[in-house]
């Protein structure tokens, strides 16, 4: 249950520090909140890249603009000035830099986690994944033409990278019409997946998911690994509107009090032996 709360920025719960620029970071139950400040000459692919190892931000930004202008550039050539008093939202893949001489300060409520922190490299970790893919898209996309079809997307990416930060997931890759993200738990994984079906309900989209857990090794934003592969054929599996984890996640889940359902034993294609897979019950 959510529980009242107010926390000062003047003590944050984690503080972030680099050339040009200070960031005071707040955790409100499933939620981080960062108050930045970037002084001017402050440039995210001078003084943040270093540190991040990707070609641009990868992260996706929501919050409003208190003081100061910051320029954003995508990778797609897009540019925007963003002012005082405006609530914005910057996709992944960008650049972006102080214009002007005063200050820019942001209240941040996505795309604080992981923020300007570096990438863990080649290291191998234990991560719960989360695979989703619209049910139809091509026959939808044919039915709809392109530009409606876009307009749909781009609402169910919207819808889709709310939930994903509020269960305190990271966004991997987008495929097309779908998302790879991992998480810190496996419940949150689940979670997520249904909202992020009750999500694309809004506009009469149907979403297959697929949980797994397993070792994968991150480099450079990306994972590699079996478990990435294993997720995504979980994910193929399912049915429409339907949640379907391995035999890894199912194990994780006691006591979390997610009911699940026998889903029997499966092939999953390129891959050995066959799986126990469990449905979402409800």
């Amino acid at each position: 249950m959510t529980r009242l709360d107010a926390k000062s920025f003047d003590e944050p719960d984690e503080l972030l520090e680099l050339p040009f620029l200070r960031s005071k970071v707040v955790n409100l139950g499933e939620v981080q909140l960062a108050w930045t400040v970037v002084q001017p000459g402050w440039r995210w692919s001078e003084h943040v890249q270093p540190v991040a190892g990707t070609v641009s931000c990868e992260y996706h930004h929501r919050g409003v603009h208190l003081s100061g202008q910051l320029r954003v550039e995508t990778d797609a050539g897009a540019t925007r000035l963003i002012l005082p008093g405006q609530a914005f939202e910057i996709p992944p893949g960008h650049d972006a830099w102080v214009e002007g001489d005063e200050p820019v300060v942001t209240i941040e409520i996505a795309g604080v986690r992981g923020f300007g922190k570096p990438p863990e490299t080649g290291e191998r970790v234990v991560a719960t994944l989360l695979v989703t893919d619209i049910v139809g898209s091509t026959a939808l996309a044919a039915e709809l033409g392109d530009k409606t079809w876009k307009q749909l997307l781009g609402r169910h990416a919207d819808r889709a990278r709310i939930e994903l930060d509020r269960f305190r997931g990271i966004e991997v890759a987008t495929t097309g019409d779908g998302f790879l993200a991992t998480f810190d738990g496996a419940a949150r994984a689940v979670r997520c997946a249904l909202a992020m079906q009750q999500a694309a309900g809004a506009d009469a989209l149907e979403l297959r998911a697929g949980v797994h857990s397993g070792e994968v090794e991150r480099e450079a934003g990306n994972l590699r690994g079996i478990a990435v592969h294993t997720a995504t054929r979980v994910a193929s599996l399912a049915a429409p509107g339907e949640v379907l984890v391995s035999q890894a996640v199912a194990g994780l889940l006691e006591g979390s009090g997610i009911q699940l359902e026998e889903a029997g034993e499966q092939e999953l294609k390129g891959l050995p032996g066959k799986r126990r897979l469990y449905r979402v019950a409800g």
